[in-house]
């Protein structure tokens, strides 16, 4: 997370933008945080669609972090109006509790609490003319062998809040897989990746082009392997005589499944 910046208005009167753009930039929204009218931090995140229901993904220490004392109320992510015209843009924004519960849902394994978090999003409050391309289940990787020690990945998102303002765009940084894909590293449900990261990375998307997408994948021709959620560093490093390892925490994807599972409550809906 990062602090938030300004100067990201909607740009109604630029020029139309008629370049394409690949669809794994619409993919990822950029994440405020609030409390209250109080702007707190940025984040990342991205879309995660299933069945008729459309979810945010970020972190889970972006809608909570007790070890920070980071407790925002909602969350503010901006949404394209126009394929054709990026600088149009709206922010869209969404309570994080409702009636004193927490509207996210986390999950946790025998390695403890999982740093990834959904946010379900109400269709029908959201732009008529929102532009949104949403990762599926179909574009999890369910074959650890496709994906090689060193495999070039990208990780979409704002560090540092930073973006395209004007066409409300995410960044892309080049990654590459630095523990074996599919070993939970030290037991925990991640793998590492080595890329140079910053705050307000956190939530992104961690994927690898798709050479063969499917039907259901065309439209976002990417695979999902994680979520990005912290840097990694040695606790007893010399901070003056050793640089950082540069390493990353991504959470496997796989976690969306279970964490977007319909409830008992939805099913009896």
């Amino acid at each position: 997370m990062s602090a938030p910046t300004t100067g990201n208005a909607v740009g109604d009167n630029a020029a139309p933008i008629t370049a394409p753009v690949d669809p794994l930039f619409l993919a990822a929204p950029r994440v405020s945080t609030f409390h209250g009218k109080q702007p707190l931090t940025n984040a990342s995140g991205f879309f995660f669609e299933r069945d008729d229901r459309l979810f945010l993904v970020t972190s889970r220490h972006v809608v909570i972090d007790e070890d920070t004392q980071h407790f925002p109320d909602r969350l503010e992510i901006e949404l394209h109006l126009d394929a054709a015209n990026l600088t149009r843009s709206t922010g869209f924004s969404m309570l994080l509790y409702s009636d004193g519960e927490a509207v996210w849902h986390q999950g946790r394994d025998s390695g403890g609490e999982i740093d990834v978090a959904v946010i379900e999003l109400d269709r029908s409050a959201l732009p008529d003319a929102s532009v949104i391309r949403a990762f599926s289940p179909a574009h999890l990787s369910t074959n650890f062998d496709e994906v090689h020690p060193g495999e070039s990945l990208l990780v979409v998102g704002f560090p540092l809040g930073f973006h395209d303002a004007l066409h409300h765009l995410p960044v892309l940084r080049h990654a590459v897989i630095a523990s074996p894909y599919g070993i939970r590293f030290q037991g925990n449900g991640y793998f590492l990746t080595d890329a140079r990261t910053h705050r307000g990375t956190s939530g992104a998307a961690v994927v690898m082009r798709d050479a063969s997408p499917e039907a259901r994948t065309a439209a976002l021709p990417w695979k999902l392997l994680g979520v990005h959620s912290s840097r990694m560093d040695m606790g007893d490093r010399d901070l003056v005589l050793d640089e950082s390892l540069g390493l990353n925490c991504a959470w496997y994807a796989d976690i969306l499944l279970t964490l977007t599972a319909p409830r008992e409550r939805d099913a009896g809906e």
